[in-house]
């Protein structure tokens, strides 16, 4: 009677390890125009739109490139979801379902001015980039 009793548990315990779900996280990094190079944390991730699967929530060095536009490299924060915070994560992880969430991070790319070699025309494009990278710095949504 003990053996069939343990083999039962056995049973139940491989039954509830294989009943478990999952989370899957990603981050979708798209950008207009399209066609831009993505890096995150340095590591190049693909051409815009692309995916990226992740392991934790935070901040995320961000660089994107195309020929023919302006750099962009900014700090962005991959925020958790309400079943990712502490206690509630254990529940939804042991839940027979997969749980997704998607990161989405758009950037909108400004095409680069041409040097026409007059000093006022370059002086006017310095000053406009320069008041858009304060305004993305003072942006609250993208940190």
């Amino acid at each position: 009677m003990g053996r069939n009793r343990v083999l039962k548990i056995g049973m139940l315990a491989l039954l509830a390890a294989t009943l478990t779900g999952c989370v899957e996280r990603q981050i979708r990094v798209t950008s207009e125009p399209s066609g831009a190079r993505v890096w995150l944390n340095d590591q190049e991730i693909g051409v815009t739109p692309c995916d990226a699967r992740f392991t934790f929530y935070g901040k995320y060095d961000v660089r994107i490139e195309k020929s023919g536009f302006e750099a962009i490299h900014e700090l962005r924060r991959a925020k958790a979801p309400i079943h990712e915070y502490p206690g509630i994560d254990l529940v939804a992880t042991a839940m027979p379902t997969t749980l997704s969430n998607t990161v989405l991070w758009h950037f909108d790319l400004v095409q680069v001015a041409e040097q026409t070699g007059d000093p006022d025309a370059v002086l006017e494009d310095f000053i406009s980039r320069a008041e858009r990278f304060r305004e993305q710095a003072n942006d609250p949504g993208t940190n």
